[in-house]
């Protein structure tokens, strides 16, 4: 059985991996629904979107910042509208919108460390927009059918980081 093997390996008997274990178990017994393509996105949630960017400087290899795209938003927002819903439809991502310009970010210490710096990409602002749409689109099904375990957490909206941890203090007290 699953369980056991799992707690063999890790040689944990808590609460939490029994929940974990169960999961998996539950996970394997029916398979799940695939995504539904009826419902598109709006140019309102597209406007939304481009509202939500932090209004930068700095942009992709197409030289749009996110400061200009905010300006734009109410004009570009229904042909943007338009290519998601195509890119969602046909569930391709387009090429192009992978590219990314990689720049260096000095972190700490001394500046002639290498180890002192990191990569950051510069993705172009349409990129960030149509992973969002994405982004919504999955963690909606994912919610939906309840395929994400209670304790997967980190890249959800709201913050159950603090209940996770506010739960952790609480078995070990």
């Amino acid at each position: 059985m699953l369980k056991d093997n799992v707690k063999v390996i890790f040689n944990d008997d808590n609460d939490n991996m029994d929940s974990h274990t169960h999961f998996m178990e539950q996970a394997f017994k029916k398979p799940y629904p695939c995504m539904e393509c009826k419902c598109t996105t709006t140019t309102t949630k597209i406007e939304q979107i481009i509202k939500s960017l932090k209004a930068k400087k700095s942009c992709g290899y197409d030289e749009i910042s996110t400061k200009i795209l905010k300006i734009c938003g109410p004009f570009i927002s229904s042909p943007i509208n338009y290519i998601c819903n195509k890119m969602l439809l046909w569930g391709v991502f387009p090429d192009t919108l992978k590219y990314a310009i990689i720049k260096t970010q000095h972190k700490n210490d001394d500046r002639c460390g290498v180890s002192n710096y990191r990569p950051v990409s510069l993705l172009t602002s349409f990129s960030k927009i149509s992973e969002t749409v994405m982004q919504r689109r999955i963690l909606k099904h994912l919610t939906n059918y309840n395929i994400l375990s209670t304790q997967q957490y980190g890249f959800r909206l709201c913050n159950l980081q603090t209940t996770e941890i506010l739960n952790a203090m609480n078995n070990k007290l």
